[in-house]
């Protein structure tokens, strides 16, 4: 019963739900939502450019000149570039294409430029190239190193329009000097190119490979190919530095830029295109000459117009002594001078007005003791001698406790920074007791008399000859003879006028040498030595030894030594010094009477005739080449100066180039 008292409601609410929702309203079904095929699409909607989706981070230069070129150009250029028939490098890809783009519209001035020169040097290149066998093509490597400036210099110093390196230079046998640099001759350099280019192919074997290692050097190249272990250009791209990652494009594009000029409209009838002109040459032989002046000569409209036909040139002159420079001038020119001035005429005329660098005249040896003997030359400039420069006088200094750089120059009225320099002082040492300084004080200058001066032109009229014995004159006494001549035997024996001015030299010589300054005597103190005492007292230990008679060098403390000379002996000394000084004059002025009463020689065996000039031939080089090394000389001359039956010759060879 329980359960069915609790049964009855459920059953009735189930039977009642039916009609329940029968009677609600049913509700309008929801449109089903739509979803897009992919949601990618409507998270990133395209740009009107597909290719700015695509790239959304910005590309190198490279690839923007690339995306920016429009397709029909970078296919014309292409197949431009693929249809040269060459050995020369000639990839296409977007490298070379940003190059082109730069020569052909926003560097054209540039390219304009070169295009003036390329007359003017091509030819020169592609007659060198073809000599040793090389690509043609390769003429266009010098475009890209100097721009055809044969006085290009970077900021590495490499020279030339080969752009060649010092050491580089050295290997390929071009001479620098401060007057001349091989670097700079189009000629020399062109060939030098050549040999380096053709070395470099025999290592590497791939012109690509060439043209990086030109640029970045050999050694560096192999280094990377060892490191990397690749063989080719585009394989080592990466691992490159900037600068050789962009030589071989340039060098396409350059190329390529030359070879299509007109297509791209950069010739113009306003641009002065350059030609070579036939040349002639001037064999200066060791004499200074100025090119200016024979710009002159030759009625040039430019003074410097002979320094840009010869760029090797670093100054427009040539001093005297000068290797045998050969000049290169305008045919043209020489026909005139030749009509006009001799040989020895226009040399005269170009020496150079200024005076040029000489070697430094012989400095005579100033004796000890002695002062020079009055003579022609000081009697003619006695007159109109500039006022005498003042003098110093020599000081020496005992260092008292307490003193100090600074009062000691005050003292003596110069600055502290001489002080230190006259006794090598560093700028923080400081003055000990008792310590020696030497110090120098100007003298007011003294005129000299008007009697000295008279003097002077008097003695000037005979020749500055002071006899030092005359035999004639006193017969040699036993006593003279028997010890060493004094002072005052010299004079007394020395003629009247000579010993006048001997004594007035040995009188200068001794207030010149008197220093009442200097102490006179020192005492020797425990750890003092003959070098030491010598520094301290600015005087040699030989100067030491010979005053105080000491034959070795072993002092003992309390010892007293002589710091200066007895006035006799420097006297003596002065005098022998004098005397000696005066017989080598007297020798010189009587030469030319010994000459005179010599008989003639006899009759000089006749010279043998000189040896011809050789020449040593050089790697590279040709009968051609060294014939335009002489003037006046020709192939076929030297054919018969060396018996030659061929145009070979091999390095090592010597030839005879004149005779």
């Amino acid at each position: 019963m329980k359960l069915l008292r609790f049964a009855a409601p459920v059953l009735l609410a189930c039977a009642l739900a039916p009609a329940a929702r029968a009677q609600v309203r049913p509700a309008a079904p929801k449109p089903p939502v739509a979803l897009p095929p992919d949601s990618v699409m409507t998270a990133l909607p395209l740009l009107p450019d597909s290719l700015a989706a695509a790239l959304p981070l910005a590309p190198d230069s490279a690839r923007l000149a690339w995306l920016r070129t429009p397709p029909e150009l970078r296919d014309l250029v292409g197949d431009r570039v693929s249809c040269f028939e060459t050995d020369v490098p000639h990839v296409f890809n977007n490298h070379v294409m940003s190059f082109v783009k730069l020569f052909t519209e926003r560097q054209r001035s540039y390219t304009q430029r070169v295009l003036e020169r390329e007359n003017l040097y091509f030819p020169l290149f592609e007659k060198y190239l073809a000599k040793y066998n090389l690509p043609l093509d390769l003429k266009y490597l010098a475009v890209v190193e100097s721009s055809l400036i044969p006085t290009a210099k970077s900021r590495v110093g490499a020279t030339g329009l080969w752009q060649f390196m010092g050491p580089t230079a050295n290997d390929l046998r071009l001479h620098r000097d401060e007057w001349v640099d091989e670097r700079m001759d189009p000629e020399k350099a062109t060939e030098a190119a050549c040999k380096h280019l053709r070395y470099l192919y025999r290592v590497f074997g791939d012109w690509e490979m060439v043209l990086a290692a030109y640029n970045w050097g050999a050694g560096n190249m192999q280094r990377v190919m060892k490191r990397t272990g690749k063989s080719t250009y585009w394989e080592v791209h990466s691992s490159l530095p900037a600068e050789t990652r962009n030589y071989v494009p340039t060098f396409t594009a350059i190329m390529y830029t030359m070879k299509y000029a007109r297509e791209h409209e950069l010739h113009a009838p306003t641009l002065k295109y350059q030609y070579a002109q036939q040349m002639d040459t001037l064999q200066l032989g060791g004499r200074p000459f100025d090119l200016i002046r024979l710009a002159q000569a030759i009625g040039a409209p430019d003074s410097l117009a002979l320094l840009r036909l010869n760029p090797e040139l670093r100054k427009p002159y040539l001093p005297a002594g000068y290797r045998n420079y050969t000049l290169q001038l305008p045919a043209a020119a020489r026909a005139g001078l030749v009509a006009t001035a001799s040989r020895e005429a226009l040399f005269d005329y170009c020496r150079p007005l200024a005076e040029l660098p000489q070697p430094l005249a012989p400095r005579l040896v100033a004796l000890s003791g002695t002062t020079p003997l009055p003579g022609r030359n000081l009697a003619a400039t006695s007159a109109a001698a500039a006022p005498a420069a003042p003098r110093f006088e020599r000081l020496r200094h005992t260092v008292k406790r307490g003193e100090t750089v600074n009062s000691v120059a005050a003292r003596y009225d110069v600055s502290p920074a001489q002080v230190r320099r006259w006794n090598k002082l560093g700028s923080g040492s400081s003055l000990a007791g008792r310590q020696q300084l030497v110090l120098f004080r100007a003298l007011p200058a003294v005129a000299e008399p008007a009697a000295r001066t008279s003097a002077l032109a008097a003695t000037a009229v005979r020749p500055a000859v002071v006899p030092v014995r005359v035999a004639a004159s006193k017969p040699a006494t036993a006593e003279a003879s028997a010890g060493p001549d004094s002072a005052a035997e010299v004079l007394a024996r020395t003629p009247a006028k000579p010993a006048a001015d001997v004594r007035r030299a040995v009188a200068a010589i001794t207030a010149a040498t008197d220093d009442d300054t200097m102490p006179g005597r020192y005492v020797v103190k425990p750890g003092d030595f003959l070098e030491k005492i010598a520094t301290a007292n600015g005087l040699t230990v030989a100067q030491l030894k010979a005053w105080n008679q000491l034959s070795g060098y072993v002092l003992q403390p309390g010892q007293e030594l002589t710091l200066k000379p007895s006035n006799e002996a420097a006297a003596t000394a002065a005098v022998a010094d004098l005397v000696e000084a005066t017989r080598e004059v007297a020798a010189v002025a009587q030469a030319p009477a010994r000459r005179a009463a010599r008989p003639a020689a006899k009759a000089a065996a006749p010279a043998l005739p000189p040896a011809p000039p050789l020449y040593l031939v050089q790697p590279g080089d040709t009968l051609y080449n060294i014939s335009r090394r002489y003037q006046g000389l020709t192939v076929q001359r030297l054919r018969e100066l060396n018996n030659l039956k061929s145009d070979a010759v091999q390095p090592g060879q010597k030839l005879v180039v004149g005779g």
